[in-house]
């Protein structure tokens, strides 16, 4: 079979022989064409192999283990079965992702699914669990507790999942997935799904995961999404900011747009300062409960709000159709929050836009990352706005020939100040000017040899 003719026959979900609810509600659900790594793990989840899968952020991995999972829970069903599927997650955010995908795609079929997270009410948690939803989508620290108080119960397993499981050791949950999977039944398939596989910790939760896994990875996990445009800006201070955001975000009328800051306190400021401006928007960081949360996401997905400024809380995890630009009021700590973060726009296709706004402070930090992720990224004027920061040269790498000349003259350098430097004085040694020194046994003739001086001869 041929590359082309192979390629043909993937360009839908109808090869992969899903059921006809499935596909119905693939298609009330906008989907036409399996992304790549959909293409990839569909088959063989399909098949029963246990996988770690490596993808970039929005390439429709969630579809890529929730549609194998749900076709095999509708070719073998078990109504009088406990929960069959478990997909663990770092986040609340992320849960209510799968779960929307799930209630999306899963329209048309009679399967039941749960979030089960912290912060929500436990006896609601409990209710659900009692019913026995074929898939339960949990976070590892509240699903362990119900596992601990018997209100959970892994008897009737058949697939567990775990996703971003490279943002769950960040998170510290490892041990809590440790103790989750040995309550597990072995008789399983487990599927593990990370932005990079190398990650210190990942390959020890994949052994004690997985059994004879296959391999997937589709794009190294610091690949740029090829749909987004980067943008910096250079900015002189947080006044100069405020009003180079404001400017974007004008410019950018009718478009979703989401703010991104490094603190939960900067969120609060910019959302006040638009607010001031008449600019909607909501705010969206780590302290607010579950109910905020959801009214939050609520108005930022029907539009009632088209600006959303967020920590990092939001950076993974969240899912929003439309979203076409991505400002960075802050530099990210680091290349994969700005990935992360970049992340959230250019989904299922579309074109995105990532602008950074970038002050003198965090100039090498954006450089830095420039060089992790391997960014093109083009500077952005703002006229009538332009900042009196100009940025630093690039560096540019000595030649060899450079190089060798500058460490031959460092270590001539050094050899000189070795030779010319003066021989060190003990305290011990200017105590004893002037006495005679006792010479020392060796272990070798027992004699007394001082070093650089021969034995004293007896007189004849």
């Amino acid at each position: 079979m041929t590359a082309e003719a192979s390629a043909a026959e993937t360009n839908d979900f109808v090869s992969f022989d899903l059921a006809e609810p499935l596909l119905r509600g693939i298609a009330k659900a906008g989907f036409e064409v399996p992304t790549p790594v959909q293409a990839a793990v569909i088959p063989p989840a399909l098949e029963g192999r246990d996988l770690m899968a490596a993808a970039a952020t929005g390439s429709g991995k969630t579809a890529a283990f929730l549609l194998p999972i749900m076709q095999r829970l509708l070719e073998a069903p078990a109504p009088r079965a406990g929960s069959r599927a478990l997909v663990l997650v770092p986040t609340r955010e992320l849960a209510y992702q799968v779960l929307d995908h799930f209630l999306a795609v899963g329209s048309y079929t009679r399967l039941t699914a749960a979030a089960i997270v912290g912060g929500d009410p436990r006896n609601h948690q409990v209710n659900a669990l009692r019913r026995n939803p074929e898939i339960l989508i949990a976070t590892p620290g509240r699903f362990l507790e119900h596992l601990e108080t018997g209100e959970a119960d892994l008897a009737d397993l058949a697939f567990l999942v775990l996703d971003e499981a490279d943002r769950m050791l960040d998170m510290g949950l490892a041990e809590d997935v440790f103790a989750i999977v040995d309550r597990a039944p072995a008789a399983r398939q487990s599927m593990l799904f990370s932005a990079t596989l190398h990650r210190r910790g990942v390959p020890e939760v994949a052994r004690h995961l997985l059994r004879d896994p296959l391999t997937i990875t589709l794009d190294h996990h610091r690949s740029a999404h090829p749909d987004i445009e980067h943008q910096f800006v250079r900015a002189d201070d947080p006044t100069h900011k405020a009003r180079l955001l404001h400017r974007l975000l004008t410019e950018a009328e009718d478009v979703r747009a989401l703010v991104f800051t490094n603190t939960r306190a900067g969120a609060r400021q910019v959302a006040a300062r638009l607010a001031e401006l008449d600019i909607r928007c909501a705010v969206l960081h780590g302290e607010l409960d579950q109910r905020e949360r959801k009214r939050v996401m609520g108005l930022f997905r029907d539009g009632s709000v088209a600006v959303l400024v967020a920590s990092d809380v939001a950076a993974r995890g969240l899912d929003v159709p439309g979203v076409a630009l991505v400002v960075n009021l802050d530099v990210p700590r680091s290349g994969d929050d700005y990935l992360h973060r970049s992340g959230r726009t250019g989904r299922a296709g579309r074109h995105g836009l990532t602008v950074s706004l970038v002050g003198a402070p965090e100039w090498n930090r954006m450089e830095g990352i420039a060089r992790y992720l391997g960014l093109e990224l083009r500077e952005r004027v703002l006229h009538g706005l332009e900042a009196r920061f100009k940025g630093s040269p690039k560096r540019r790498k000595p030649t060899k020939k450079a190089a060798a000349k500058g460490t031959g003259s460092r270590v001539a350098a050094k050899g000189k100040a070795k030779a010319g430097a003066k021989p060190k004085q003990r305290e011990r040694d200017r105590k004893n000017i002037g006495k005679r020194r006792l010479p020392s046994a060796t272990p070798a003739t027992g004699q007394g040899v001082e070093a650089g001086f021969d034995p004293p001869k007896r007189r004849a």
